[in-house]
């Protein structure tokens, strides 16, 4: 949603976004300062969390995650198609995920709905407000896991509510339903899936970071940083402990500094 010119006279890059579906209207802050404007958000959108959590608001929770998938979408699928189009494959895509969730659906959902909230948040954002924010987010995440431990309450509140917001990755996939042969009385058991949760902050946060380099820098030269976040989280689902819980953003800004100093000295050959 966004056309990048290069001035042959001067070398200027210039990025022209195009306008967001639905009349929506991006952020007015300053790119320098729009680091404050989303941290704030997260520090409210965890409040408003905890307190469902507190209060077991599983239905104004669903009514959130519907909402906010639906807008996502909206903005991502606008990217292809009218508008109109992009709102009602929106609207089925969002009601199927929060209330007929599986991991087919819900995992594809998820890899557009994060396109569509970098076509929300990448024009606020410079390169110095995107590292800040990496930083912050990345000191957060190691607070509200290791310390206070709220990420903790609020990952098993999405559990309980069968809707939360990340990637779902199935350590092993058993299908259907096991027979033992051994003992003739022996019912049959279901298979359980066993899975580990990518937040969604995860995916969203290295997304706008990336984003921020396309304005500046190729797409080929940009696609070092994630692919240098993918051996970063890779490592950390490697060695992680099964039912143990972490916080991936310290793991997956490494990456992404790591990815952007190697994308540095490309382009200085």
């Amino acid at each position: 949603m966004a056309e990048k010119t290069v001035d042959v006279t001067t070398g200027e890059v210039n990025v022209t976004y195009k306008n967001l579906p639905m009349e929506l209207e991006r952020p007015q802050v300053e790119e320098s300062k729009s680091y404050i404007f989303i941290i704030a958000a997260v520090l409210i959108g965890t409040a408003i969390v905890l307190l469902l959590v507190r209060f077991r608001g599983y239905r104004l929770w669903k009514v959130w995650y519907f909402l906010s998938i639906f807008v996502c979408l909206t903005v991502a699928f606008a990217a292809f198609v009218h508008q109109f189009v992009a709102i009602g494959i929106a609207l089925l895509v969002a009601l199927w995920k929060t209330y007929r969730p599986n991991f087919i659906v819900h995992n594809l959902a998820e890899i557009f709905l994060y396109g569509g909230l970098a076509a929300i948040f990448v024009p606020i954002l410079n390169l110095w407000s995107a590292m800040i924010l990496l930083v912050a987010i990345s000191i957060y995440d190691m607070i509200a896991v290791w310390q206070s431990k709220h990420m903790v309450k609020m990952a098993k509140f999405q559990t309980q509510s069968k809707v939360f917001a990340g990637l779902s990755i199935p350590y092993k996939l058993s299908m259907g339903k096991e027979k033992h042969a051994k003992k003739a009385k022996e019912k049959e058991e279901e298979g359980v899936v066993r899975s580990a949760i990518l937040g969604g902050g995860d995916i969203g946060f290295p997304l706008l970071f990336a984003g921020v380099l396309l304005k500046t820098t190729g797409f080929l030269t940009v696609l070092i940083v994630p692919a240098f976040v993918s051996v970063a989280l890779f490592l950390l689902l490697y060695f992680a402990k099964k039912d143990r819980f972490y916080p991936a953003m310290p793991f997956i800004s490494i990456g992404c500094f790591v990815g952007y100093g190697v994308m540095w000295l490309v382009s200085m050959l």
